[in-house]
Formats: C-alpha cells, sequence, structure tokens
C-alpha cells in the first residue's frame, strides 16, 4: 500500500502544478483554444474566424475580446470602406505554437489508441 503523502509534500506538489493550472486558466477553454490554434495560420477576419471555428458571433467577440486583455490576441481595424476588423496572435500568442504541436503529437499517439481500446 503507497504511503499518504505530508501536508507539506502535497503542499509542494501543488506549487508545482500551479504555473500548468494557471497556464491552462487562461487558455484551456474550447473556444480559445479553437480560435488560437485557428490565428496559428495568420491573421483572420470576424467572420473568416466565425466560419472556420464554428462559434457564434456572441461567443466569438467574447473569446476575441479576453484573448485580447490577456495579451494573446491584438486587434487592426481597417477603415475603408467596408470598415473591416482583423485579428492576429501577439508575440505571446505565437510563442503557443509549439504547445499545440506537442499536443498534437501526444494525441497522435495515445488518442487513437484510447478509442481502439475502449471499442
Amino acid at each position: 500500500m503507497p504511503r499518504a503523502r505530508t501536508d507539506a509534500e502535497t503542499r509542494e506538489q501543488n506549487a508545482a502544478a500551479c504555473p500548468i493550472i494557471e497556464s491552462l486558466e487562461q487558455i484551456g477553454s474550447q473556444w480559445r483554444l479553437t480560435v488560437l490554434h485557428t490565428l496559428l495560420d495568420g491573421e483572420h477576419r470576424f467572420n473568416e474566424l466565425k466560419r472556420s471555428t464554428g462559434a457564434n458571433a456572441r461567443t466569438l467577440s467574447r473569446v476575441l475580446d479576453d484573448l485580447g486583455e490577456m495579451g494573446f490576441v491584438e486587434r487592426r481595424i481597417e477603415e475603408d470602406s467596408p470598415i473591416a476588423t482583423y485579428y492576429s496572435l501577439t508575440e505571446k500568442g505565437e510563442s503557443l505554437e509549439p504547445v499545440f504541436d506537442e499536443i498534437e503529437c501526444w494525441a497522435g499517439e495515445w488518442l487513437d489508441d484510447d478509442r481502439v481500446e475502449a471499442q
């Protein structure tokens, strides 16, 4: 039988996981991840993001505002006729590309196996 952890060991483990938990709280929602992943391909207009992500306008607007406030996404307004709003990743947002790459590698290796075992 494994020994029970002491309070100090539990606090130490929680402190080590804290940056991971904090990071996931910032980017971890389905829509935030979807928008961030889509913008890795480059700048998109609002309606392009809406079509490619499948999010409704209200959700997408809220997510873009949140990601902008957190410094992941920037907005550019082109005031020609018609006015167009473009969204792109900031340097902070672009820095997530290797994270997405690693998750895709992990998923390619493990998710197919999990689905086969579950059947």
